[in-house]
């Protein structure tokens, strides 16, 4: 038989190693949905973003989305534009940089200067939306080069009547993104050949922020802008979109004619540059896959198209080599 003094040291031994157990062992934390860096510890920090006005409903989407259950760590998404966007990116200010179009060489470049690595992913796809006055009763359809005569550089249509004989002989009044914008670089060059290149006198107006635009072809008859395809779904009970006579058929820009790049040359895909350095920690890393993986059913919630499934998956892969 044990004794009482025997007894009670083998219970003793057993009550430390159930604690030494617990301790070694431990329980998953199902108190929160905050995601553990694998070393038991939650993920903090501060995450920047900067860029395209284009992109920001999606990576806005993402950021809220994560901080739900990452509520440590603070994602902050700015609206600088696609080259302001880069000017910081370029220069180790950002984590993250939104786009509406590809790096520039000279961006790259400037980037390589610096010992910026990053890596491109493709995020969405997107149309631009060339959109008129909803009383604008004439405007059935236009030509590349019907735009060209609007917005090329050295322009002198001054009336709709200058850009097709029996329209109106009313001044136009053109809106169009400043040059800051991803948006203006896509639409100057497959319009007018060239990006940046524009007309630029009194008849246009360069908006910073695509609001102005909606406000200026909402509030006058003779206003004609373009932007993403995503805007005009928010605002498209306050104006016309416009097809556009591609020279073999005339399209309506939709989330098929974009998907299936029907709509040219205005479609386009929408990018994020993530700088490799920031990607090196893991709340930026955890913040980028959750992107990813969710960021297909954001972008038909704020009016975008979302990539093939298969396209995140081959991302995800590559960013987790």
């Amino acid at each position: 038989m044990l004794t009482n003094k025997k007894r009670n040291l083998m219970m003793m031994l057993v009550l430390i190693l159930a604690v030494a157990l617990t301790a070694c062992g431990g329980k998953k934390d199902t108190s929160t949905g905050e995601t553990s860096t694998g070393t038991g510890t939650e993920l903090s920090g501060t995450i920047e973003i900067d860029g395209s006005s284009t992109v920001f409903p999606l990576t806005e989407a993402a950021a809220e989305e994560f901080g739900k259950e990452n509520s440590k760590v603070r994602v902050s998404v700015g609206t600088a534009g696609t080259g302001g966007g880069f000017k910081r990116f370029v220069k180790g200010e950002l984590a993250m940089a939104n786009a509406s179009r590809e790096i520039k060489d000279s961006e790259a470049e400037a980037a390589k200067a610096a010992g910026i690595d990053y890596t491109v992913l493709e995020v969405a796809y997107d149309g631009l939306s060339v959109v008129v006055n909803k009383d604008n009763t004439w405007v059935d359809k236009l030509t590349l080069d019907e735009l060209k005569k609007i917005y090329g550089p050295g322009s002198t249509a001054k009336t709709w009547a200058d850009v097709r004989a029996g329209w109106p002989a009313e001044e136009i009044k053109i809106y169009s993104p400043g040059s800051e914008h991803g948006t203006f670089d896509y639409f100057t060059e497959a319009i007018n050949g060239k990006a940046q290149e524009s007309r630029n006198d009194k008849q246009i107006t360069f908006a910073a922020d695509t609001n102005s635009i909606v406000s200026g072809v909402e509030g006058d008859k003779n206003a004609i802008g373009y932007f993403g395809f995503s805007f005009y779904e928010e605002n498209k009970d306050k104006m016309k979109i416009v097809p556009i006579d591609n020279g073999t058929s005339v399209v309506t820009p939709s989330a098929e004619t974009i998907k299936d790049k029907s709509y040219a040359p205005l479609s386009r895909a929408l990018y994020v540059y993530a700088s490799n350095k920031d990607l090196a920690r893991p709340e930026v890393k955890a913040f980028t896959e959750f992107y990813l993986k969710n960021v297909g059913s954001f972008a038909s919630e704020v009016g975008f198209i979302a990539l093939p499934q298969e396209m995140y998956d081959e991302q995800i892969a590559k960013l987790n080599k």
